[in-house]
C-alpha cells in the first residue's frame, strides 16, 4: 500500500508538471506578447522622439536662415538708396565748392532739390504735411501755437522742418505749427 501512495503520489506529480508545462508557454506567450508590444511602443516613442528634436532643430535653422536672408535684403536695399543718392551727393559737394555769390550757384541747389524730390517719387516717398493740411498727430509733430484768423482750428500754419512717409509707415513726422 506504501507503494501504492507512493506510486501514486509520483504519478500526480509528474501529471501536475506536465500541466505546468503545457500553461507555462502559454504564460510565456502572453509575458512575450506584452514584451514585443511593449517593445513595439517604445521603437514609435523612440522614432516620435527622434522625429521632434529633427523638426525643432531644422525650425530653429529656418528661423536664423531667415534672419540672415531678412539682413541681407535690408543690406541690399539700403545698397540701392545710397547708391541712388550718391548723385545728388556729389552734386551737393560742388556745389559747397562753387561760388556762393553767383545766379548758377542758385540755380544749381534748386536743381539738387529736384533731383532729390525725384528719387524721393521714385522711392514712393511723400511729405505728410502741407500748410492749411488738418493737424494730424500720425504724422505731425506740432512744436508751435499760432493765432491766425484766416486758418480754422487745428490747421497747420507754418511747416518747421519737412516730414516723409512711404506707404503708412511714417519715416519722420513734419515738425509744424499749428493754429488755435
Amino acid at each position: 500500500m506504501a507503494d501504492e501512495i507512493k506510486n501514486e503520489t509520483v504519478e500526480n506529480a509528474e501529471a501536475e508538471e506536465v500541466e505546468v508545462e503545457k500553461t507555462a508557454p502559454k504564460k510565456e506567450k502572453k509575458k512575450s506578447k506584452k514584451d514585443v508590444e511593449l517593445e513595439s511602443l517604445r521603437t514609435q516613442l523612440e522614432e516620435k522622439s527622434d522625429l521632434l528634436f529633427r523638426t525643432a532643430a531644422e525650425f530653429d535653422n529656418y528661423k536664423k536662415r531667415t534672419e540672415r536672408e531678412k539682413a541681407s535684403v535690408a543690406e541690399y536695399a539700403k545698397a540701392g538708396i545710397i547708391k541712388k543718392l550718391l548723385p545728388i551727393l556729389d552734386n551737393v559737394d560742388r556745389a559747397a565748392e562753387a561760388d556762393k555769390e553767383t545766379a548758377d550757384y542758385i540755380k544749381g541747389v534748386e536743381l539738387i532739390i529736384k533731383q532729390f524730390e525725384g528719387l524721393a517719387g521714385e522711392l514712393g516717398i511723400e511729405e505728410v504735411a502741407q500748410i492749411g493740411q488738418s493737424f494730424d498727430p500720425n504724422f505731425h509733430e506740432a512744436v508751435m501755437h499760432t493765432e491766425d484768423e484766416n486758418l480754422g482750428e487745428n490747421v497747420i500754419s507754418q511747416v518747421l522742418q519737412k516730414g516723409y512717409k512711404i506707404g503708412d509707415t511714417v519715416i519722420r513726422p513734419a515738425m509744424v505749427a499749428v493754429a488755435n
